[in-house]
């Protein structure tokens, strides 16, 4: 990767072996990457940058507006997020077991007495993942026979780029686990995002098609994804926004 400017903005430029040019804004500052075809050199992405000038810098203001958490202290009293609702973080130090119970508007974390930040950041991190594994099966279970595909593996990573993946050679997905913190609409609209890919691997008009037969609504819930509140990581919004 290699970086040029383009009036005054920093242009992060990948090569890779792939067809066409793919331009993507990112947060939490707005950062310009391109993806471009081995054959593609700099200038052609310059012109290419500056003919989406006016897209970027909309963009990037919408990144800036967006609120944002501060960084997670894992102390009571803290809002943490959980399907798209904030809750108030009670951090409760005992001899017992450690575990996670949730109740309408309190996650009570039980910890051994005098746990760090990392041990409770990683408690709540592992009941997280339980939580998003068990919503995902029911899903795949619904939208697999609706769009007549299979995959063979799906897993949950953190992933600071996308919300999801798809490895459509090895029919294998993968979900953000930030996901879980989101309305629960955007985790099944990233499920059947990354299910669309077996059926067409690329973000071009076959695959929006596919989208609208399958979810009609699929815009609304990537829109709900960018009016979420980014976490302190900054996690991006999964699908590129050049694929408006």
């Amino acid at each position: 990767m290699h970086q040029i400017d383009v009036n005054g903005i920093t242009v992060d430029i990948v090569r890779k072996e792939i067809k066409n040019l793919h331009l993507g804004v990112y947060p939490p500052d707005g950062k310009v990457r391109v993806a471009a075809p081995l054959a593609v050199n700099d200038e052609a992405v310059r012109y290419a940058v500056i003919g989406k000038m006016g897209w970027i810098k909309q963009q990037q203001a919408k990144f800036t507006n967006q609120p944002r958490q501060s960084p997670r202290e894992m102390v009571s009293g803290e809002s943490h997020y959980y399907l798209g609702q904030r809750y108030r973080l009670d951090v409760i130090e005992g001899t017992g077991p450690v575990k996670v119970i949730c109740n309408k508007s309190v996650i009570k974390l039980h910890m051994p007495p005098q746990s760090n930040t990392e041990e409770r950041e990683l408690a709540l991190q592992q009941w997280y993942r339980k939580e998003i594994k068990s919503f995902i099966p029911p899903m795949l279970e619904k939208w697999q026979p609706l769009l007549n595909v299979e995959v063979q593996e799906w897993g949950v990573k953190k992933m600071k780029t996308k919300w999801g993946s798809c490895n459509t050679s090895e029919r294998r997905i993968w979900i953000n686990l930030e996901l879980i913190k989101k309305p629960i609409q955007c985790l099944e609209y990233i499920v059947v995002h990354e299910l669309v890919h077996l059926l067409e691997k690329h973000h071009n008009a076959r695959f929006k098609a596919h989208m609208d037969n399958f979810m009609p609504h699929w815009r609304l819930h990537r829109e709900e994804l960018g009016r979420e509140p980014l976490g302190h990581d900054c996690w991006d919004q999964q699908i590129r926004r050049n694929q408006k």
